[in-house]
């Protein structure tokens, strides 16, 4: 991958991890078990942590500051969000946010793992593999809480 190449995969991710983001965000409003709550509230702050990461490699100066970028409106057309505003909200339920997620994360994980392959900054690379790693952590948590609530 060239330079431009590197530089618009990190933007990207880090508008994906920001729609992560309101996703567990908003979707942690609508539920009423506080252990997927307190799950989904994690897993926001972990996703603004992903964001944080690709920006700081971001060497564009067409974004923000990282601050005024995460705190932007969501992007409700994204793939994380528009989803969740035409299926889940009309009938939500936590079954539904998780599966929903747990498939988010399987995809995720998969493209950033890709896009590592194909970076040879050692340094950038690093960041995509971790994100990666952390990624397949959130499928674990979160198989793991549906499990507990589908009893």
């Amino acid at each position: 991958m060239n330079e431009k190449d590197i530089q618009d995969a990190l933007k990207r991710s880090v508008q994906t991890e920001k729609n992560a983001m309101n996703f567990y965000q908003i979707a942690a409003s609508h539920m009423t078990d506080a252990g997927a709550i307190k799950t989904f509230e994690l897993l926001a702050r972990e996703e603004r942590d992903h964001a944080e990461q690709f920006f700081a490699s971001y060497e564009g100066s067409d974004m923000p500051s990282f601050d005024d970028f995460i705190d932007a409106p969501p992007d409700n057309e994204s793939d994380w969000l528009s989803d969740l505003d035409k299926t889940l909200l009309s009938d939500f339920s936590e079954r539904k946010a998780m599966e929903f997620a747990m498939d988010k994360e399987l995809n995720l994980e998969k493209s950033l793992r890709e896009m590592a392959a194909k970076i040879e900054d050692a340094d950038v690379r690093a960041i995509f593999e971790a994100n990666a790693k952390s990624t397949h952590n959130h499928y674990v948590l979160i198989e793991s809480e549906y499990a507990r609530l589908m009893g």
